[in-house]
């Protein structure tokens, strides 16, 4: 394909190898893949003597996924618009990589001509470079400065530097492959170290774990997706990175037809080259126009926790096996990190319920035995003629104590409710205590007698609590009371509750809508609500209804 020119047969000029030495130190000295393109391309424009160079690199499709040039202004790359697509001649280097030197472009029989705007350019030296034995891509150089047809010592000259370029290219994609394995590899150990943290929030580093994909993927948007908790067929959007992308947040869709489910059941990440090509429903397309779509599996014990989307805009380069790869493996380390920090707070929780257990035993084994023989003693002192003198201290002292151990008794069960996803009903009244009686001077006392959390139904357990709540907001309100006290009892076949205070009293005013409200509340358990004065001032609140109300309201 090489024309005739008067230096055919010759080797290259002492000059010539002068720039192609040149050339060669000013490629190998660069390890960053794009500012070695640059260089290569630079270098051949000088070794080539042309006026117009450039690299066009060959994508998996094998068209033209990148064009790196030189020779001409940024006005006129603007003025042409788009960059070749790898037809015409270009496109016959691509099928045949071998070299090819033309004199007369516009006059070759592969010519497809020129776009507006373009300048002319007559004669042309195509050259391939490999990289390990595969084409990378294509050095193309048209009109050399002297106006002379590129002789078979240019064609020497660029092939040459081709090879060095081959070498240089692919110890950049090395030295490209070495960083971004090590960047997934720090990301990954910060993920897990984030997650392994007792104080780290779970959102937070589901976040972060969203943030790094899209940084160290390139990626224009990324999204940690899960299944909801309230519909195994349904998957929501956890966290999302990238710009335009927070109307993601909190998606929720069915999980039939969607790359993320397909990802999760097969249990391995899958590439979209474009979405535009595939049945399957990526949601990422509801906030940009999404290309190329990654979908990476965190993958657990027990199969799927979620999956990780990953999407560039349409204009951009599709991801690529490499980039599968390195993500790929980021993400199974953030699912064992997910795992691990998971089984930390099972172990936690176990070991906080075991705790519980235990000061639960010895406040029954030890402290409960202890001050009820302390109550058997003074009873027995009681009786005792000598104790005529102290019997009302006595008496006093043994009402205190046996208030003291079922004050007790209280907290024993409330340490020993071990579900606080589903809580007992002595659990449940304490929380509504807690929080109604926050105003309060003093903590009320609470005691609970009979087998409240035994027979107590959730139906009637809304009651107990809004009993209480509605009780304690009036004391905080209107009361001004020093001491409160709160009897839940299941006596018989009945259930009490008892809010006494010593405040101002309820006096001649009316009851309000609350009590009226608990009032019919009884009415309805087929119970009663009254309230009479305290010994001693205040007020004393009794809620009665009987057990099993469920079943006469169902």
């Amino acid at each position: 394909m090489a024309e005739p020119d008067e230096r055919a047969g010759r080797g290259p000029t002492q000059d010539g190898l002068r720039a192609l030495l040149a050339a060669n130190r000013s490629i190998v000295e660069e390890l960053a893949l794009p500012a070695v393109l640059r260089r290569v391309v630079a270098a051949a424009q000088v070794v080539a003597g042309a006026r117009y160079a450039a690299l066009g690199v060959i994508g998996p499709d094998g068209r033209l996924e990148e064009f790196v040039h030189t020779g001409m202004s940024p006005e006129t790359v603007a003025q042409i618009g788009e960059l070749p697509q790898g037809l015409g001649i270009l496109g016959a280097l691509i099928e045949t990589p071998v070299a090819a030197r033309r004199t007369r472009i516009e006059s070759d029989r592969l010519s497809v001509g020129f776009p507006a705007g373009h300048p002319p350019m007559t004669t042309f030296l195509g050259v391939p470079v490999r990289s390990r034995d595969v084409v990378f891509g294509n050095l193309y150089l048209t009109d050399r400065t002297d106006g002379r047809p590129f002789s078979a010592e240019d064609e020497e000259l660029v092939l040459a530097l081709a090879a060095t370029a081959g070498i240089a290219i692919e110890n950049a994609r090395l030295y490209s492959d070495t960083r971004r394995r090590q960047d997934w590899l720090a990301a990954a150990a910060e993920i897990t170290r984030g997650l392994l943290n007792p104080s780290s929030d779970a959102t937070l580093v589901l976040q972060r774990i969203a943030d790094t994909v899209a940084r160290l993927a390139e990626a224009d948007v990324a999204a940690v997706v899960l299944p909801t908790d309230d519909d195994p067929e349904s998957l929501e959007i956890a966290v999302v990175a990238g710009r335009d992308a927070e109307g993601l947040l909190a998606l929720r869709y069915p999980r039939t037809g969607t790359l993320d489910w397909m990802a999760m059941e097969e249990g391995v990440g899958v590439l979209l080259d474009s979405v535009s090509e595939q049945n399957l429903h990526v949601h990422l397309t509801e906030a940009m126009s999404v290309g190329p779509v990654m979908a990476l599996p965190l993958i657990g014990e027990w199969g799927a926790r979620g999956v990780i989307v990953v999407g560039r805009i349409e204009e951009r380069p599709r991801f690529t096996e490499a980039e599968l790869d390195l993500a790929g493996g980021f993400a199974a380390q953030a699912a064992l990190a997910l795992e691990l920090a998971d089984a930390r707070a099972d172990q936690q929780r176990l070991t906080v319920l075991e705790d519980r257990n235990r000061i639960a035993r010895d406040l029954h084994d030890h402290v409960i035995q202890r001050l009820y023989a302390s109550g058997l003693s003074l009873q027995g002192a009681l009786a005792t003629p000598q104790a005529e003198p102290v019997r009302g201290v006595l008496a006093r002292t043994v009402t205190d104590l046996g208030d003291t151990i079922r004050q007790i008794r209280t907290s024993i069960f409330a340490l020993t409710d071990s579900d606080p996803d589903r809580p007992g009903p002595r659990t449940a009244v304490l929380d509504v205590v807690r929080r109604a009686g926050a105003g309060l001077r003093t903590s009320p006392r609470v005691l609970f007698l009979g087998p409240v959390d035994t027979l107590v139904d959730d139906v009637l357990l809304a009651d107990l609590t809004a009993v209480v709540s509605e009780a304690l907001t009036n004391v905080v309100r209107h009361a001004d009371a020093e001491l409160v006290e709160v009897d839940v009892q299941v006596v018989g076949d009945r259930v009490r509750v008892v809010v006494s205070d010593d405040g101002a009293g309820l006096g001649d005013q009316p009851w309000g809508r609350g009590l009226g409200n608990l009032h019919r509340r009884a009415l309805e358990a087929g119970g009663s609500l009254g309230l009479t004065p305290r010994d001693g001032g205040g007020l004393r609140l009794e809620w009665e209804a009987p057990l099993a109300v469920g079943d006469r309201r169902s």
